[in-house]
Parts: structure tokens; C-alpha cells; sequence
């Protein structure tokens, strides 16, 4: 079949026009509460919320998931946010459910409420979610708490729980890699949980230490910061290849650090209200702060697109964020809700 000239010439700019106007829709925001930040706030005994600051810092909603749904309530003890597909998923482990909402409208799709025992934070993996959940605490419950906790295992597709993958350990912050999950425990136990996906069990465990928290992957290693009590905090580093471990040991003025983030090869980690950072291969801490707060109970933190987040999660009134450049200066101050405990970036 032959074509005219004047045929291929409109068809090519049918196309150019066609491929325009996707691109220009492709930068178009998707929702009022795309490009920006989601502010998690715990709550006390009292529901918890979500706040949310634009990019460019000229929107800023304290309870987005009200405004979006009215009456229906978030849930106690709003603990974590992961995301998959035009989904947010918000975890409540004070009233065990997951509320699924449009993460750019805020408004209700599903809620989770089947196999949930004390969630605690989520990853995705191929379209699942995989849930800790802390069961019953140890200190609630000491025969049973140290041994109970499990993953929960929800399909996304569906938002129906699937299983669960039984720990006999306790279990907190994770994240996925390589088609594992690396799971922290809290408090006073010491090992780095390995939990195998496509078998659904526990592989191995894994010597770190006491009261493990903040844990983040880069370039095949895990950085883990544990800060017992009593003794020297530190961030233990695990080389996925080997499982070999080294660390770093903080001096005692560092005693006691709260939260860490990694952004462009750098570890970022605070203690009391200041942050610190060191590169990634650095094998001592740093002690000099480049950025001082003024919260009064860091809960939350984070390091995105060169801005330092710091949540100051008060209970008996509204928190506060604080949002600052690398250099330290301050950007950005909102009040939030009660409890304020993290930051989850909607771009």
C-alpha cells in the first residue's frame, strides 16, 4: 500500500501533537495532595490524622483524610504510610487497620481490618504488602509478647489479607530486598530478622544488638541505628553479599540517638534535637550538628531532595514540623496534629 506525502505529513503531526499533549498531561498535578509531603500524627488515646504540605510550601491541610472523608475516623495510633499504585495505605495499629485512600484526593477506596494484630509498618513487594505486627507487646504480655509477632501478608490488588508468616521473635521496622525481608526488633532483643518471600519464613537471624530501630538499605547494605540503654549507641552496618557487620560506635555525648535517614551516600541521624551526618563509608561518628531544633521530642525524621524534615511529636497538643535545608536553615514551620511521628513524600 503506498501513502501520499501529504498523508504522512498530517500522521506525523497527528503524532507530535498526540505525544505534546500526553507530556503535558504526564506534569500535570494528579490531585490536590500530589506533590508534597504527608505528615503522619500518632495521636494519644484519640484518632490519629494526617497533615499535608505542599512541595513549594503554599498548601498546607492539618487533617486531610477529615476534609476528604467527614466522619469516618482514621483510627488510634497512626503508625506508618507506605504506598502502591494511586494508593495510600495508612496504618492504625491502636484500632488494627489499614485505611487504603487515593493518595492524590485523600479520599476512602478500602479498609483493612482481617489479620491485623498491632500493625506496625509495611513494605510492598510485587503487588503485596507484608505488614509487621506487634501482636501482644512484651511488656503487655512477657510470656507471649517477646515470641507472637508475625507479618501479615495482603494482597493489593484485592486489599484482602492473604497470611502470615510466623516470627517466634519480636518484629518492627523493615524493608525488602532481593525478595527479603530485613525486620528489626525492638527493645531488648538483638537480632536482625531474615525473612524469605517466596518460602514465607523466617531464613535466618542475625546478631546486631539491643533496641534497633531506623533501618535503611543502600547499594547492598543495610544501616541499622541501635541505641540501648545504658550503653553506647551506634549504627551497625550489614554487607547483604556476606552478611559480614561492622560499626560505627557513637561517643557518649551521642548517647540515646533517635532516627536515621541516608540521601545521596550520606547518613543523616539525630540525638536530642540536633542532626548529624557522615558519609557512608565514614567509620566514626560525627559530634558537630548541622541543624539544632527547637523540638522538645524528635519522633520523626527524615532527608529528601536536600531538606531535612524533623517531627516534634508532642501528646497533650499539637505537634509541629520542621523543615529545613542541608546548611540548616529553617524553611518551613507547620503545627500538626497531636503525636507527630513521620514523613511519606507523594511525587
Amino acid at each position: 500500500m503506498k501513502f501520499s506525502k501529504l498523508f504522512l505529513i498530517a500522521l506525523s503531526a497527528s503524532i507530535f501533537v498526540s505525544c505534546s499533549s500526553d507530556d503535558e498531561d504526564s506534569n500535570e498535578p494528579q490531585g490536590v495532595y500530589d506533590n508534597g509531603v504527608f505528615i503522619l500524627n500518632e495521636g494519644s488515646s484519640d484518632q490519629g490524622t494526617v497533615s499535608f504540605l505542599s512541595e513549594d510550601f503554599s498548601v498546607f491541610t492539618k487533617d486531610v483524610y477529615t476534609a476528604a472523608n467527614g466522619d469516618d475516623l482514621l483510627g488510634k495510633y497512626a503508625q506508618n504510610i507506605f504506598f502502591y499504585g494511586d494508593n495510600a495505605y495508612i496504618i492504625a495499629g491502636g484500632s488494627d487497620v489499614i485505611n487504603v485512600v487515593n493518595r492524590y484526593t485523600f479520599k476512602l477506596v478500602d479498609k483493612i481490618s482481617t489479620g491485623l494484630k498491632t500493625p506496625r509498618y509495611g513494605v510492598v513487594k510485587d503487588g503485596k504488602a507484608y505488614v509487621t505486627n506487634a501482636n501482644t507487646y512484651s511488656y503487655i504480655n512477657p510470656a507471649t509478647g517477646n515470641t507472637d509477632d508475625y507479618v501479615a501478608i495482603i494482597n493489593l490488588k484485592t486489599n484482602k489479607y492473604e497470611s502470615k508468616i510466623d516470627l517466634n521473635a519480636t518484629a518492627n521496622r523493615l524493608v525488602e530486598e532481593n525478595g527479603k525481608l530485613y525486620i528489626t526488633e525492638p527493645y531488648d532483643n538483638t537480632k536482625l530478622l531474615v525473612v524469605n518471600i517466596a518460602t514465607k519464613k523466617l531464613e535466618t537471624s542475625i546478631e546486631i544488638g539491643s533496641y534497633a530501630d531506623s533501618i535503611e538499605e543502600e547499594d547492598g547494605v543495610l544501616y541499622i541505628l541501635r541505641a540501648p540503654y545504658g550503653d553506647r549507641s551506634e549504627i551497625v552496618k550489614v554487607k547483604l553479599s556476606n552478611k559480614s557487620i561492622s560499626k560505627i560506635t557513637f561517643p557518649e555525648t551521642l548517647d540515646r540517638a533517635g532516627y536515621m535517614d541516608i540521601e545521596d551516600n550520606k547518613i543523616y541521624y539525630t540525638s536530642g534535637s540536633s542532626v548529624y551526618v557522615i558519609n557512608t563509608n565514614a567509620t566514626a561518628a560525627s559530634t558537630t550538628p548541622i541543624v539544632t531544633s527547637p523540638a522538645s521530642n524528635v519522633y520523626g525524621f527524615a532527608v529528601n531532595d536536600n531538606r531535612i524534615y524533623i517531627a516534634d511529636g508532642v501528646y497533650t497538643q499539637d505537634g509541629a514540623a520542621y523543615i529545613y535545608d542541608l546548611s540548616g536553615n529553617l524553611l518551613k514551620e507547620v503545627t500538626s496534629g497531636v503525636g507527630t511521628n513521620g514523613f511519606y513524600f507523594n511525587d
